[in-house]
């Protein structure tokens, strides 16, 4: 299929056709302009408050509860609680799915299932817990040193973690 022709003296006659932006323009475009963004803008019958809900100025009990949950020690022991409870389920899931690592020749029984179980529960939970600790603690405690609360906060205490954590296993070269 060809090109379609395009009649060059059509173009030259449409260019010539364009006008040219004239003070009345200007002033049609200022108008509209102040009403639809500018001082002449219709005002809204709703009020938004910009700043949230107002709230009733809390009593001096629930600031000292809310200080008590903000505090170091209490983010670290619901960290280390709330860790030992997932690795608990880690724990008791991987043992429902590996095979026994205390498994010998003779026929598990039930209450070697059950064991090996338990312990692995404990393990993980007790690993889950204090790495949960070590890390709300850190963090808490590089938040209340540097005065920032930021995302940076975690990622310096992650690295100092991993890196006692690493510290605690054998150091090879």
């Amino acid at each position: 299929m060809a090109a379609p022709m395009v009649n060059v003296g059509a173009a030259k006659e449409k260019e010539k056709e364009v006008k040219e932006l004239t003070i009345d323009d200007v002033k049609h475009f200022s108008f509209i302009i102040d009403n639809v963004i500018g001082e002449k803008k219709p005002k809204k019958q709703f009020f938004f408050p910009l700043g949230g809900i107002p709230q009733i100025p809390k009593s001096r009990e629930e600031i000292m509860i809310g200080a008590f949950f903000e505090s170091c020690g209490f983010r670290t022991v619901a960290s280390c609680l709330v860790g030992f409870a997932l690795g608990g389920a880690f724990g008791l899931f991987t043992a429902g799915i590996d095979p026994m690592s205390t498994m010998t020749t003779e026929t598990p029984t039930t209450r070697m299932v059950l064991k090996e179980m338990k312990a692995r529960t404990i393990s993980y939970g007790k690993n889950f817990a204090l790495v949960g600790a070590m890390f709300a603690g850190t963090e808490c405690c590089l938040e209340s040193y540097r005065g920032k609360t930021e995302l940076i906060n975690g990622t310096i205490s992650g690295g100092i973690v991993g890196g006692v954590l690493g510290l605690r296993g054998n150091i090879t070269v």
